[in-house]
């Protein structure tokens, strides 16, 4: 059979397409190969005292080491001794951890025009576990970094520890570690306080208000109780509750006291009364810190310009968590890339012909667990009206449940979708409004 001249024609046009597509796929890996050889790759593991640097060339071969302090008047010597090997190329700085131990490294090297990219823990964990001769020491580690670096070079993010986010960060986790210090210390205050006064729950709605701290203050055991006159335990109460507590609370406490009779112990009792007085005085410490903290917390985020506390469910502190964990919101030049960044976005698992979306357990999962929380706070019931937080979400939530998704799959949808809505409200600095039409709704049923 033979061929007509327009097939023939059509066989050499395909033949050369392919070539040609071939010839530009090896070029492109040629380039990038050739790329690659201006650099030499610093791989450095951060510690709290000290930092361990491997650097190796394009072809993975190990050129030197160093182990230097984690203190500014050390790192020159970095650059040194990298400077010793690169010779006339460039260097490339991968920093597992640059807004903790590393930071202050990092800091440096952009300060000096170097190039630095962040190196995911769990990217150089993959690096240790490939390798044959797994082991884990510093040396070890800082070379799974460089060789992370030297493979996803294009790929890593830029280093990028800005002052504003990490200092908003550095608040954040200073108020959660007063709040769990004052919870602690509120335990602890239950339990003396189950041993001098047996129906101590029975007086104040929170052990832990301002009226209750300086009852607890004032009277730490029934025995110090039974000195105090009425009058005297009122004047008490109306003055920390601002009248909000009269002479008829305190003459409940007194009947409550009375019923439940006291124990005297008084070669001991003056020690628990210690304890007591000394726990309130650190909680009320703790308070007037906590409160302290939220002020800045405050300041720095109005001042930044952002409006997420609009959004039902996000207040300034979560708020702040959200500003610190995303940091600067033009790295992320779409919603999507901030909800890879924080572990929402499923991942697609395909074998054969089957094919998956898998939840992901990579990303921030500081940042995925606020934006889950967040999400479970959208579609609750207010306690007072019964009617959904955000009837939006509620909405959307029943439309995936009818779907067949999972409580857990459904909440996730959410998630992402809060991602689009949070990565929006950062660009624009603009206020969350809900829909014209749910807002008329929800203004109507107010009305009735």
């Amino acid at each position: 059979m033979c061929l007509c001249e327009s097939q023939v024609f059509g066989f050499n046009a395909i033949f050369w397409v392919l070539t040609f597509i071939k010839f530009i796929t090896v070029w492109k890996g040629g380039e990038t190969m050739h790329q690659k050889q201006k650099f030499v790759y610093v791989g450095v593991d951060t510690h709290k005292l000290t930092h361990t640097a491997v650097i190796i060339n394009c072809w993975g071969d190990k050129l030197g080491e160093i182990t230097i302090d984690n203190k500014p008047s050390a790192f020159n010597s970095l650059l040194v001794e990298v400077k010793k090997h690169a010779k006339r190329k460039k260097a490339v700085y991968g920093l597992e951890d640059c807004g903790g131990v590393g930071r202050a490294l990092a800091v440096f090297l952009l300060g000096e025009k170097k190039i630095v990219k962040e190196v995911d823990s769990s990217l150089a964990n993959v690096e240790r576990q490939a390798l044959p001769t797994y082991h884990k020491d510093d040396s070890f580690d800082a070379l799974c970094v460089a060789r992370v670096l030297l493979s996803r070079l294009d790929e890593l993010r830029n280093a990028n520890p800005q002052d504003l986010y990490w200092t908003v960060n550095q608040l954040v986790q200073r108020r959660e570690a007063l709040v769990k210090s004052s919870s602690a210390l509120k335990s602890q205050l239950h339990v003396q306080l189950a041993y001098n006064y047996p129906s101590y729950n029975k007086f104040f709605s929170e052990i832990d208000g301002k009226t209750a701290l300086a009852f607890w203050e004032k009277y730490p055991s029934a025995s110090k109780l039974k000195d105090a006159t009425l009058e005297e335990l009122s004047q008490l109460l109306i003055k920390n509750s601002h009248n909000y507590y009269t002479v008829k609370k305190a003459e409940q406490i007194i009947s409550i006291v009375d019923n439940d009779g006291v124990i005297e112990v008084p070669e001991y009792q003056y020690i628990r009364d210690f304890l007591v007085e000394s726990m309130v005085k650190e909680i009320k410490f703790k308070e007037e810190e906590i409160s302290r903290v939220e002020a800045q917390v405050k300041a720095i985020v109005d001042k930044m310009g952002y409006k997420l506390h609009t959004m039902n469910g996000i207040d300034i502190v979560t708020a702040a968590k959200l500003i610190g964990e995303i940091g600067d919101i033009e790295r992320f030049p779409t919603p999507a890339k901030l909800a890879k960044y924080a572990g929402v976005a499923p991942i697609t698992y395909s074998s054969g012909q089957k094919d998956k979306q898998l939840k992901s357990q990579q990303g921030n999962r500081n940042l995925y667990g606020i934006f889950h929380l967040l999400a479970v706070h959208q579609i609750l019931q207010d306690r007072n009206t019964k009617n959904p937080r955000n009837p939006v979400f509620r909405e959307y939530y029943e439309k995936k449940m009818s779907e067949g998704k999972t409580s857990g799959q459904a909440i996730v949808c959410i998630s992402r979708r809060l991602v689009n809505i949070i990565w929006g409200m950062m660009k624009n600095k603009s206020e969350y409004k809900l829909p014209e039409n749910i807002s008329k709704n929800l203004s109507n049923k107010k009305d009735e």
